[in-house]
Order: structure tokens, then C-alpha cells, then sequence
């Protein structure tokens, strides 16, 4: 259903029936994993300016990747990460899948 690259690609689905016997297909909950992932590959410090998604295409190749800088860091708002100038940011590579 989703591609190996997609935070969602190894999340099973779900149906739920309504009361008018509708079936609705939804994703299961995401748990994001624990922060200490696979290698690291950088360490990034964030500067004024920068984009959560400029910083994974520099260092993962593909910007919708931004996901996996997330679970490194243990964040839940991506937009968190690039709040603080200063900021070291963990850039790994997942422990197990593709990127």
C-alpha cells in the first residue's frame, strides 16, 4: 500500500464497519520508534534559515525523508527541530528497511 521509503510502509490496516454497514479502511496507529537508531551518519547544527526538509535531502538524499530525522530526535512536530539556531540534529540511518 505505501512504498518502502514511507513511514506508514510497515503499518498493518484496519476496518471498521458503521452503522449503516459502511467499511472503513484506516491505518493502525504509528508509535514512533526509540531515538537510538541505525548508524549515524551526521550531525547536523541548525542555523537561522534552515528546513527540515533541505537538511534530509543534504544528508539522506530525499527531503520526504524528513520522518527519519524525527524519529532520531525523538520529535513529534518536525518543525520543532529547526526552532532552536544551534541545535544538534542526529541524522541516522534506520536500523532496518530502505531509505
Amino acid at each position: 500500500m505505501f512504498p518502502p521509503t514511507s513511514r506508514y510502509y510497515a503499518i498493518e490496516t484496519a476496518r471498521l464497519e458503521g452503522p449503516d454497514g459502511r467499511q472503513v479502511v484506516y491505518l493502525r496507529r504509528r508509535f514512533v520508534p526509540q531515538p537510538d537508531a541505525g548508524p549515524l551518519v551526521a550531525q547536523h547544527v541548525v542555523v537561522e534559515g534552515d528546513r527540515l526538509d533541505n537538511i534530509t535531502a543534504r544528508y539522506l538524499g530525499d527531503p520526504e525523508q524528513f520522518w527519519r530525522v524525527c524519529d532520531t530526535n525523538a520529535a513529534m512536530e518536525p518543525q520543532e527541530l529547526t526552532e532552536e539556531v544551534g541545535r544538534v540534529l542526529r541524522i541516522a540511518f534506520p536500523k532496518t528497511g530502505a531509505i
